[in-house]
């Protein structure tokens, strides 16, 4: 006797409910894929940002007291040894070179001691005695008294250098003075720019340049991957060219951050941002989607840490005092300050920084080309292999009657255009999802 199965609609409702559930889960995974470059993004900024800026201290930041004799060594000498090691002091034998040490930044105080007997103020006036008859005399004055007072010390400071430096130089040498009985008389021998007080508009000038360049990254290393290497370079540089353009309009212009010296720092804009976009667009072959990732890494939390537009390295840690000698954004904040405030002393050897790291920039273009054509090349050979598999397979068949072989081929093509057909859907699915992954790292490509 045989049994009729009866269909199981529960079986039936739990494969609906799995295939429903398919698509939501690959959508879910694709999301939480992605969501791991913000958050790698939160946790290298914090440990960048906090650990370059949460806790300023000086570290063997140099200063001077200018003085020949033996009160300016002992002075020096006792300031060293309750810094420990906080601050570098050292003596100068006048205010002329501790002026000259300012403007090259090799000091970024110097405490200059009154001459000994030094007083300001004068006498006014004169007072006698008048004798006269029966013994009777007199005094009389012709004038008030003014009694002199005490020469004030001078602390020199170059705020251009460093505002936060100049700051804590201050703090140091105000209670010397104060112990000295007498007030501090600070003199600024770089002052920066009327419309830039603090002299941290550099700074964010770099940080608006940065932003510029590494986000076209995004564009030119997505959008533009249809296209060959050397026209994405010739792209990175003419992205540059207008994003340090820009910047120069910023820093002259729009918000007067510099008053001089315009052309100079529309060059470094320029090498500064065209080491970015080349580095990005080079590093943008291997890293597909994590690129944003990398060259924020670079270029915001290691650089904009280290270039010296808050701090000083003389202010941080090792880490990021050993970066400053070498980044990018350090050789534009430093190269900038120099041929703006301090004659361009030093600019030579920040500008051969910015040209290094567009040189790497080049390179990793470069090494980029190679690894594109190997990959075209193996996949050409790929390609011709599978060919020559089925051309061989096809060759080795057995003959078949004209009639059945014409069947054959009928129906060979109408499964071929199938194929084609299925094949062309998944070409358009494949294409999609490469424009969802670009449109997606374009917009993880986010300021700071």
């Amino acid at each position: 006797m045989s049994t009729v199965r009866r269909p199981d609609h529960r079986s039936e409702q739990h494969s609906g409910h799995r295939s429903a559930r398919s698509p939501h889960s690959a959508g879910l995974r694709h999301v939480l894929t992605h969501l791991i470059t913000p958050l790698l993004m939160c946790i290298g900024m914090g440990l960048a940002y906090l650990g370059a800026f949460a806790h300023p201290a000086p570290h063997q930041l140099p200063v001077a007291v200018v003085g020949s004799g033996h009160s300016a060594q002992l002075l020096a000498q006792s300031i060293n040894d309750k810094a420990g090691g906080d601050l570098e002091v050292r003596t100068v034998g006048d205010r002329s070179a501790a002026v000259a040490r300012l403007k090259h930044q090799d000091i970024f105080g110097a405490y200059v001691i009154p001459a000994k007997g030094a007083t300001t103020g004068a006498a006014k006036g004169s007072s006698g005695g008048v004798s006269g008859a029966g013994g009777a005399g007199g005094a009389g004055a012709e004038g008030a008294e003014a009694g002199p007072s005490k020469a004030a010390p001078e602390l020199l400071v170059a705020t251009a250098g460093s505002d936060t430096s100049a700051s804590v130089v201050q703090k140091v040498f105000t209670p010397i003075a104060a112990h000295q009985g007498a007030p501090l008389k600070v003199t600024d021998v770089a002052p920066t720019a009327e419309d830039d007080p603090t002299g941290q508009g550099i700074f964010f000038l770099l940080v608006a340049i940065s932003i510029g360049s590494y986000a076209s990254v995004a564009v030119i290393g997505g959008a533009g991957a249809v296209l060959p290497v050397r026209w994405r370079a010739a792209l990175a540089i003419g992205t540059s060219f207008v994003v340090s353009l820009i910047g120069t309009a910023f820093a002259g212009p729009v918000f007067h951050l510099v008053d001089h010296g315009l052309r100079g720092l529309w060059a470094m804009a320029w090498l500064y941002s065209a080491g970015i976009l080349l580095i990005g667009t080079g590093l943008h072959t291997f890293l597909k989607r994590w690129t944003t990732l990398g060259v924020m890494t670079l270029f915001v939390m290691l650089n904009f840490t280290s270039s010296g537009g808050i701090f000083r390295p003389e202010m941080q840690n090792g880490f990021f005092a050993s970066l400053h000698s070498f980044w990018n954004g350090a050789g534009f904040v430093e190269g900038t300050r120099s041929h703006v405030y301090f004659d361009n002393y030093g600019l030579t050897g920040h500008v051969w920084t910015l040209v290094w790291w567009l040189v790497a920039g080049l390179l990793m273009v470069g090494v980029a080309a190679l690894a594109e054509k190997w990959r075209r090349t193996a996949e050409a050979e790929a390609a011709a292999n599978a060919a020559a598999v089925a051309a061989a397979a096809v060759a080795a068949t057995v003959p078949e009657p004209a009639a059945k072989r014409e069947s054959r081929t009928v129906r060979s093509a109408r499964t071929a255009g199938g194929a084609g057909a299925d094949a062309r859907e998944g070409a358009a699915d494949v294409n999609e999802a490469a424009e969802a992954d670009v449109e997606m790292e374009m917009e993880e490509a986010v300021g700071v």
